[in-house]
């Protein structure tokens, strides 16, 4: 999730306030990767009194520049999904970077030892709850969508409650998916999930990661493979089937509105936390 319209507090803070105040639900950044000149992830503490469901976003950002005339601060924040599982002692996230993006332009020079805003108040409608049971789970994600997918591959719950597990990423270039395939590929050495999920649990795993611009193994947009049948084929499963498949979207919103019409003509339903259905998308991700 990045760069939505900017949301602050009403309460401005003075530039020249003590740091406890500047910097309001501060938490600390422990790790910073740069996947390429436009994709970055990062880690910070997480406060010991939140909780959340794997799948759903928090606000997350900066503080402000100073307003020329007053002096004070006001916080810029956006939604971002986090990347990390309910049980991690810390919170990830994966971010794009916009050259001229109010919070991402910031966001992306962040290093260990800074200090995020994050509002602890986790919402988001990626999550198991919202989803009837089924047999085959399918994440469908384009570039940054990818991130409440990296929360929930890690979530036991995903494999207890499905026989197989589909995640798709479509992205313009090849360096864009790495996040995704490394991430898949460390859970096969995961030693924590492996004992509490099961060996070889990643092996309900089928990952299909496309290109749209450069070439790689796979071309083409996941809607067009599927429409055509090829993803199918390639994945060796049937067509979509209300009756045993599951689904959860993320990705840009154009991405998001052609997959929702593909998928109700397959005869799934969009669910909610109030109403479980065959398929939900997150409506707050915007790449």
């Amino acid at each position: 999730m990045t760069e939505l319209r900017p949301v602050t507090d009403a309460t401005a803070i003075k530039a020249d306030a003590p740091k406890k105040l500047a910097i309001p639900d501060a938490q600390t950044v422990t790790e910073v990767k740069h996947y390429t000149d436009r994709l970055f992830s990062f880690r910070c503490t997480r406060p010991a009194t939140m909780r959340f469901r794997s799948g759903e976003f928090v606000m997350i950002g900066l503080m402000g520049d100073p307003d020329p005339k007053t002096g004070k601060q006001k916080p810029l924040l956006r939604a971002y999904s986090i990347a990390s599982p309910s049980w991690d002692d810390e919170l990830e996230f994966y971010s794009i970077k916009v050259p001229d993006g109010p919070l991402t332009s910031r966001l992306q020079h962040i290093k260990v030892g800074d200090e995020i805003i994050l509002r602890p108040k986790p919402v988001g409608t990626l999550v198991h709850d919202a989803l009837l049971p089924g047999k085959r789970l399918w994440f469908f994600a384009t570039g940054t969508g990818f991130a409440p997918f990296a929360s929930l591959l890690r979530e036991p719950q995903t494999y207890e409650d499905y026989d197989e597990v589909i995640i798709t990423h479509t992205c313009r270039e090849a360096g864009e998916l790495t996040y995704g395939h490394d991430l898949i590929e460390g859970l096969k050495t995961d030693e924590l999930l492996g004992e509490v999920i099961g060996e070889g649990f990643w092996k309900k795993i089928k990952y299909y990661p496309t290109t749209t611009r450069e070439q790689s193994a796979k071309m083409g947009r996941i809607t067009d493979l599927m429409r055509s049948g090829e993803a199918f084929e390639d994945l060796g499963v049937p067509p979509l089937n209300p009756e045993t498949d599951r689904a959860m979207i993320c990705g840009n919103l154009a991405f998001n509105l052609e997959l929702k019409e593909m998928l109700e003509e397959f005869g799934l339903e969009e669910g909610a936390n109030s109403a479980p259905k065959q398929y939900v998308v997150e409506k707050a991700f915007l790449d």
